[in-house]
């Protein structure tokens, strides 16, 4: 098959952020047995040696330069506000919009040479004509539903702008069931996601193909570090994760160190906003930013803390964790569309005596945290690696190809 693909933000290497490392590696399985096209963005922070890198693995590669930032002023937020409930399309969606690449799409697609069009994250769903549906095969693969990560921030009182996602939540809702529509094919990476878009569509066709990880990247430990040596991984400009992290160093650490005075905490990720660099003034507490090699930094600490309060979706850093051998402590969000409790998996928790018990039950039992490390392993080897994920993705994007299309599959 010949693929069109869109991803406004930029996938290489896989390991600048969750967006990233989905992207690419659905696209490098599609890759060994399909004809790819990818459509992308450059940032400033993308080099030429990352473009090549890239390069690699598709077929063709059109790069355009990202936009620029957009003004921060109160009468242009007014002024985004009003286009988006006029228009009807959020304005960090709108922020992704270039001319230029808009008319390349437009002449690729009308070129009829292409098999199916994929939108890798739903905000690229702005480049793809409601038309294009009735003569293509278009895939939208939803990293998470955005009306359903709002209503969830502001219902947690974890919004960055509680007052503005307000007035976005039913904008937000009217956004999503609309834009699905322009797709034959709808994938997403949890049962929840998946019943929220149905809710929206009762007819569209909706797959959940789960994240996976590459296990090249994330061996298991070799040997249990011991001490009391906590860590979180992830992006620190993330807001879900901010939010975790000041939850997990304010609130559950202090705690910890209250049984486990020689307690660490490691913050392992990079572009730490403000907030989080200022937890590396705690007490046992380390904001590393970005680091070489994030599977040393988990095979070298005793207990991985997930304390996610927001966020849908499942979550790479959790099955890398586990990947790595990390025994795993982690929140209802941050454990979503993972079995877990038998065989025990990882151990849950959501409140601050519950994150306490649970990794107080780590740190003084080595044979739980062996169970938990080669349990992990194994449901990840079993359920969550890229090649499954892939395949599963093959299957979405292959079925009921465009009859306008001559070219045949490359397998």
């Amino acid at each position: 098959m010949k693929i069109l693909a869109i991803s406004a933000t930029f996938p290489y290497p896989p390991s600048r952020g969750g967006t990233q490392v989905r992207t690419f590696n659905l696209l490098k399985a599609l890759s060994q047995r399909h004809e790819i096209t990818l459509a992308t963005q450059r940032s400033a922070d993308v080099t030429e040696d990352e473009i090549e890198g890239l390069r690699q693995w598709v077929a063709d590669l059109w790069v355009f330069a990202r936009p620029p930032a957009v003004a921060t002023g109160t009468w242009e937020k007014l002024k985004r506000f009003g286009r988006f409930a006029v228009e009807g399309t959020p304005p960090s969606v709108v922020s992704y919009q270039i001319p230029q690449m808009q008319a390349a799409i437009d002449r690729a697609i009308a070129s009829r040479t292409f098999d199916a069009l994929t939108c890798e994250h739903s905000a690229n769903e702005i480049f793809v004509r409601p038309q294009w549906r009735q003569h293509l095969r278009t895939v939208v693969n939803i990293h998470s539903s955005v009306y359903g990560t709002c209503r969830q921030q502001v219902a947690t009182g974890t919004a960055e702008n509680p007052g503005r996602d307000r007035l976005y939540l039913p904008l937000l809702y009217r956004y999503e069931r609309r834009y699905i529509q322009k797709f034959s094919q709808l994938v997403v990476t949890t049962e929840e996601d998946r019943q929220q878009l149905q809710e929206f569509s009762p007819d569209s066709r909706v797959e959940v193909i789960p994240n996976g990880v590459d296990l090249n990247l994330f061996p298991p430990r070799k040997i249990d570090p011991g001490g009391h040596h906590l860590i979180f991984v992830g992006a620190m400009d993330n807001i879900a994760n901010i939010d975790a992290v000041c939850f997990l160093a304010r609130s559950i650490f202090p705690a910890i160190r209250q049984r486990y005075p020689q307690a660490t905490l490691a913050l392992v990720g990079a572009n730490p906003v403000a907030e989080v660099t200022q937890l590396g003034q705690l007490p046992g507490v380390t904001v590393t930013g970005r680091v070489p090699s994030m599977v040393e930094y988990l095979q070298q600490a005793t207990v991985c803390v997930l304390s996610m309060r927001i966020g849908y979706g499942i979550k790479n850093k959790t099955l890398e964790a586990m990947a790595a051998g990390t025994p795993v402590v982690g929140s209802d969000r941050a454990l979503e569309g993972l079995a877990v409790e038998s065989p025990l998996r990882a151990l849950r928790a959501n409140t601050v005596e519950e994150y306490v018990e649970a990794i107080s039950r780590l740190l003084e039992n080595p044979q739980l945290r062996s169970q938990l490390s080669q349990n992990g392993r194994s449901f990840v080897e079993s359920e969550y690696t890229w090649e499954r994920a892939g395949r599963q993705y093959e299957e979405a994007v292959s079925i009921g190809r465009s009859p306008y299309s001559s070219n045949q599959p490359n397998s």
